[in-house]
């Protein structure tokens, strides 16, 4: 495994755009390994990494640019992005969009979305954030069209991410269309 090419990976990611690998850093930059490994290991380069992987990556650099403690890691500078995610209700506009894998959509089109692993839906405020964010599990992704305005109505929360995502606990299928 190349130890290199995985820290420029993590510090892209935790640094620059956590949002494109569905990620939730708290106030600090902090993220859960399980969240973490769960987004590395949807691109077949990083399907193998594993903790021990991370912890061995961030000994054998020089610059120290991550820091692992109590099960979660950071980048330790270097950010462009602001980490909070507000977890206030918002109202979101009236359209927002999902990118997935064209396998997934009959499950999503059948169930709705679902967090997985992660605490919440992310859904992106236009279509090339999605598209970029839909990228990292298929060449070729859906980009999946949310009534945000009226599941709001209907009383789904909706919470604001940054300027490009934003957050919800769950969307029932009848919200989505393709």
């Amino acid at each position: 495994m190349d130890l290199m090419k995985l820290s420029k990976e993590l510090s892209y990611a935790l640094r620059h755009a956590p949002w494109e690998y569905e990620l939730e850093l708290d106030e600090e930059g902090w993220v859960e390994i399980p969240q973490l490994l769960v987004a590395l290991h949807e691109s077949p380069q990083w399907k193998e990494v594993t903790e021990a992987d991370l912890e061995q990556m961030i000994q054998a650099s020089d610059k120290k640019r991550h820091e692992i403690r109590s099960g979660r890691i950071r980048a330790l500078y270097g950010h462009s992005t602001p980490q909070k995610i507000s977890k206030i209700p918002a109202d979101p506009p009236e359209k927002l969009y999902h990118g997935t894998p064209a396998r997934a959509v009959a499950s999503i089109m059948e169930q709705g979305l679902h967090p997985r692993q992660r605490q919440y839906v992310h859904l992106s405020a236009d279509m090339d954030t999605a598209t970029q964010v839909g990228r990292r599990r298929d060449d070729q992704p859906v980009i999946l069209k949310i009534n945000a305005s009226q599941a709001a109505k209907d009383g789904i929360l909706f919470y604001h991410g940054n300027e490009n995502i934003w957050l919800a606990d769950h969307i029932p299928a009848s919200y989505i269309q393709q």
